[in-house]
């Protein structure tokens, strides 16, 4: 076992309580992981020169006592994704592997919570709707907002350069609407058809349309990320851009930014503004912080 692997053992089980972590028996190279408030246990299996190799994710130990069908797998899944985006080459990542599946799967109990609670609200709209005899090819006036998205053509994304900085990643997608109902169709569908851009931290967007007899329309929403919503529309009116909607995407990469991350989501929504031809400034590129 290497120094940096025992420190992390005795680190984890400070952290998270004794034996979340403990080797197991059979492999000396393989340990059992424990996630707190978790259903699941995993296999983990530690390379000989960890940390310059990422240990792998063999599977689950146990499925817990408490534990649904499909939460182990779900929770194995997650947390491979968790382990190859954290980790770095030299570096111990189990800290921030299990705060990142913390993280993702507490989006995904709100996803969860938020289907449900629709779906309740549907049952109960349809059965409050009485029954019209006469009327057999009457359509329900209950309608799934995830089928009316996916109804929707493939929005014209233009998409920015990611940016990154401390492990947190901005990308900004625009697009050409000419309606504030188109404006948020578009929004509806790429939640609806790109998981990961829907489990992502934040989705901030901000629209600008001019409409007829010189109507004009404008609207935002942080998604979470407080004023971020309407700096980004800021950013379109200093810019003077209009029939356009921008959605800058962050998923938070366990480090706080403060002010830095207004920055960074007007950068990516700038590069976004100019691939699209609605500036004709340069290009800004692709930003990346080593995080030092």
């Amino acid at each position: 076992m290497s120094e940096e692997l025992t420190d992390e053992v005795e680190a984890i089980n400070s952290i998270y309580g004794e034996g979340c972590l403990a080797q197991s028996g059979d492999d000396p190279n393989v340990y059992i992981l424990t996630p707190p408030e978790e259903s699941a246990s995993l296999r983990i299996k530690f390379p000989a020169n960890y940390p310059q190799e990422p240990p792998t994710v063999i599977g689950t130990n146990s499925t817990g006592d408490h534990g649904k069908r499909g939460d182990a797998a779900r929770e194995l899944e997650m947390f491979r994704e968790a382990v190859g985006s954290v980790y770095e080459p030299g570096m111990v990542c189990l800290f921030d592997a299990i705060e990142e599946l913390k993280r993702r799967l507490e989006e995904h109990a709100e996803l969860e919570q938020l289907r449900q609670e629709e779906e309740a609200a549907a049952a109960a709209a349809a059965a409050a709707t009485p029954e019209v005899v006469d009327e057999p090819s009457r359509e329900s006036q209950v309608q799934d907002p995830m089928a009316i998205a996916m109804s929707i053509q493939e929005p014209p994304w233009v998409i920015s350069d990611p940016f990154v900085e401390l492990k947190s990643v901005f990308v900004a997608r625009s697009a050409h609407v000419s309606s504030t109902a188109e404006a948020e169709g578009f929004l509806q569908h790429l939640l609806a058809t790109d998981k990961k851009v829907r489990i992502a931290s934040h989705n901030i967007t901000a629209w600008r349309i001019k409409g007829p007899n010189n109507t004009s329309f404008q609207d935002c929403n942080d998604d979470g990320e407080t004023a971020a919503g309407g700096r980004l529309l800021h950013l379109m009116q200093l810019m003077d851009i209009w029939d356009c909607m921008v959605i800058v995407t962050r998923w938070y990469g366990g480090h706080k930014l403060g002010p830095r991350r207004f920055a960074l989501i007007n950068q990516a929504a700038r590069d976004a503004f100019v691939k699209a031809g609605f500036v004709s400034e340069p290009p800004t590129g692709k930003k990346k912080a080593s995080g030092k």
